[in-house]
This record gives structure tokens, C-alpha cells and sequence, in this order.
């Protein structure tokens, strides 16, 4: 929703922007200022979407090598797991709950 809002917000100050370009005057003055915001929220929303990728609740791929690290996601608040692509050099965030090896909350 947050992203939505931001999203929303760019392009209303592109539209004012061109607005602005069109017009004229004392408006104009914050031509500059408008362009720059607007590009810098969806050019910067863009990017957060690609590099940070949702916790995935399929299986590991079996070249993947468990790190051990466990959190919870404070996005959705369920437990996940983080694995290890040598041959990519990414990393992959799974549900805990789709790994069968992993240990539970209690440790065993």
C-alpha cells in the first residue's frame, strides 16, 4: 500500500512538472526540483522491487547451500530461511516451513 502511495506521489509531481512546463511563471521556478523528486521516487521504487525479492515458499534448489540463518520477515512474520547459489553468487529467502532439514523454533 506504502508503495502504491509513493508510486503515486512521483507521478503527481512529474504532472505537476509538466504542468509547470507548460504554464510558466513563478511555477516554473520549481521545475527543477519537481522533475528530480518525481524521477528520483519511481526510479528508486523500481529498484527496490527488483533487488529485494519476496520470501519465496518453494523447495530448495539442491545445489543451494543452507547459511543457517533463520528470521522472521517483518513484512509478512513468518520464520524464514536463507540459502546460498555458489554458482550465481545469490542469495535466496524461503519460508522455513519448506524446509524439511531446518530446525524448528526450539532447536532440535
Amino acid at each position: 500500500m506504502l508503495m502504491l502511495a509513493l508510486y503515486v506521489i512521483g507521478a503527481v509531481l512529474l504532472l505537476v512538472a509538466a504542468i509547470a512546463l507548460l504554464v510558466g511563471g513563478a511555477l516554473a521556478l520549481f521545475l527543477p526540483q519537481l522533475i528530480i523528486g518525481g524521477l528520483f521516487l519511481i526510479v528508486a521504487l523500481a529498484i527496490e522491487r527488483w533487488r529485494y525479492k519476496p520470501v519465496r515458499s518453494d523447495r530448495p534448489d539442491p545445489h543451494w547451500t543452507d547459511t543457517g540463518e533463520r528470521f522472521v520477515d517483518p513484512e509478512t512474520g513468518v520464520l524464514t530461511a536463507v540459502y546460498f547459489d555458489p554458482e550465481k553468487g545469490e542469495r535466496h529467502y524461503l519460508t522455513a516451513s519448506a524446509d524439511p532439514n531446518a530446525p524448528d523454533r526450539t532447536g532440535h
